[in-house]
């Protein structure tokens, strides 16, 4: 068991956080190290399992995230922006590989990772899930395959907790769309449509996001010309994809130079 890639999971006590330990604990791929909360959380100093509601595990939840990383070959964080560029540089001083299913990363966050990934190995990705990986090879090839008379709108639905909108998977598609057009992505994103907006531009990627109860993750992708729609749609039911996609990428990217790579790098699509 000592020769399996030790992983830390960050925001242990959150929904996904939880996943991703119950997955790493069932695998016999991997073994769970390591689980880090901020300073003062009630889960510090406690063992996961108990905090779950279980059998111990032995392991104990820590605050210090360095500490915890030392021990570990990698590092699997759905954490927030600012937390997980300060992941990305201690896991970077402990040539972990870090996988990053964080969402509403900013430019100054991506600027603070591409630095970190000069040291080791960052998977990042919007989604890490098959489906929705697959989804984004077909938006691109789609929107190659049509040009500008195909309107292109990806409407986006998750759960009434999640904070950040469009989704990192939608901006994921929407990045694809453009990519395969060959058109500037952040001219052509129009998001957030409200009162008396005009005629459509002709070229513009368009974002909806719906949010409610507890929708674990839906896209669409909508190419619609006059008298015809194509639709290319995943729905997701089960958290559990994109935790099983992130322990994956953890093992995959063991014996990887160091860089920035992503789940279509891990899937080899």
């Amino acid at each position: 068991m000592s020769d399996l890639p030790g992983i830390v999971i960050t925001g242990a006590s959150g929904r996904m956080g939880q996943m991703l330990m119950k997955t790493v604990l069932a695998s016999d791929k991997a073994r769970l190290v390591g689980a880090v909360e901020r300073a003062g959380h009630d889960w510090v100093g406690r063992d996961v399992g108990a905090a779950m509601g279980g059998a111990a595990v032995g392991v104990t939840v820590t605050d210090d995230p360095l500490e915890a990383f030392a021990q570990a070959q990698a590092v699997i964080d759905f954490t927030a922006p600012a937390a997980t560029v300060q992941f990305a540089e201690l896991a970077a001083q402990a040539r972990a590989v870090h996988v990053i299913g964080t969402t509403g990363l900013q430019s100054e966050h991506l600027e603070r990772l591409e630095w970190a990934a000069h040291h080791a190995v960052i998977v990042r990705a919007g989604n890490m899930s098959l489906g929705v990986n697959l989804l984004v090879q077909m938006t691109r090839k789609v929107a190659a395959a049509l040009d500008a008379d195909w309107d292109i709108e990806v409407v986006e639905a998750h759960h009434r907790m999640k904070v950040d909108a469009p989704s990192g998977t939608a901006l994921m598609l929407g990045q694809a769309a453009a990519d395969g057009r060959g058109i500037d992505f952040e001219r052509a994103k129009v998001s957030g449509r409200d009162g008396i907006t005009g005629a459509r531009e002709r070229g513009s990627i368009g974002f909806s996001a719906i949010r409610g109860g507890d929708i674990v993750g839906e896209h669409d992708v909508i190419f619609a010309a006059e008298g015809e729609r194509i639709v290319l749609r995943h729905v997701a039911t089960d958290r559990a994809i994109f935790a099983r996609g992130a322990l994956k990428a953890a093992i995959w990217g063991q014996d990887k130079r160091p860089g920035q790579y992503d789940m279509i790098d891990v899937l080899g699509l």
